[in-house]
């Protein structure tokens, strides 16, 4: 199916399912998806097309200034996001300079919109890394993925282009000490043959132990709303994920539904 990449390093603002007015960042390159993760369901579609043409990353001082400007004209036409997020074309820490522009975003946000919160959406393979682990701790709405607490679920759902530990995420994860958000894409169907559904009973169950340990501060479920490189993937019914949302808020962790 159609999948898109996002054009430039700043984008919208758009309105968000989960986050409000958004002013997106992208730290990626404009023409192809690079990330730790190739999820069957991402809307940017997966990391191995567009393999011909020559990828760069903007430079930090790219980002800011592109940042700034944007800022500017929003403040001159009274326009305000709610927040500011990282996401665009695969892994936003994957940056050399994540935390440098991390930085550099606080200290614009303090300068033109004070009341904007930051984000990151991020799928927290690099959290063990220092530079990232501090920049997360610095900003609003820590926004971490995972999909299943199955590791065999979580291979097919979001294909780690490396190895990847349930048991050493959650570790990771639970270094933030409940500053953090949890971000869990609901989806079913087949991909090479395979059924996949992360809202089985036992998917959910373990799903919910992990999140017992990890204890973050909110949960945010969510299903496929755009196109996804792989066909045959259906969305997950509001009915269902309101079931899970509940199964979650039983913990004491605050919960947001995304249909």
């Amino acid at each position: 199916m159609a999948t898109f990449l996002f054009e430039d390093i700043i984008f919208g603002p758009v309105k968000s399912r989960r986050l409000g007015v958004s002013l997106g960042v992208n730290l990626l390159p404009v023409n192809k998806k690079i990330c730790t993760f190739d999820c069957i369901y991402c809307e940017c579609g997966f990391n191995n097309q567009n393999t011909n043409i020559k990828t760069q990353m903007p430079s930090k001082e790219e980002v800011l200034q592109n940042l700034k400007l944007v800022l500017e004209d929003m403040k001159a036409k009274g326009t305000a996001p709610n927040v500011i997020t990282f996401a665009g074309n695969g892994e936003p820490t994957i940056h050399k300079d994540f935390e440098e522009i991390i930085d550099g975003t606080i200290a614009l946000r303090d300068t033109y919109f004070p009341e904007a919160r930051i984000a990151v959406l991020s799928n927290a393979t690099l959290i063990d890394k220092p530079s990232v682990f501090r920049a997360l701790n610095k900003i609003d709405d820590n926004i971490l993925k995972l999909d299943s607490g199955l590791e065999e679920s979580i291979n097919l759902l979001d294909q780690p282009v490396s190895k990847y530990s349930i048991k050493e995420t959650v570790e990771n994860l639970k270094k933030f000490e409940g500053k953090l958000i949890i971000q869990t894409m609901f989806v079913k169907g087949t991909y090479n043959s395979k059924p996949i559904d992360n809202s089985t009973p036992e998917d959910i169950e373990s799903w919910l132990k992990l999140l017992k340990i990890i204890a973050p501060k909110q949960v945010m479920i969510y299903t496929i709303e755009r196109d996804t490189p792989v066909d045959g993937l259906k969305k997950i019914p509001i009915d269902k994920l309101n079931e899970i949302a509940r199964l979650v808020e039983n913990l004491g962790i605050k919960t947001q539904v995304s249909g």
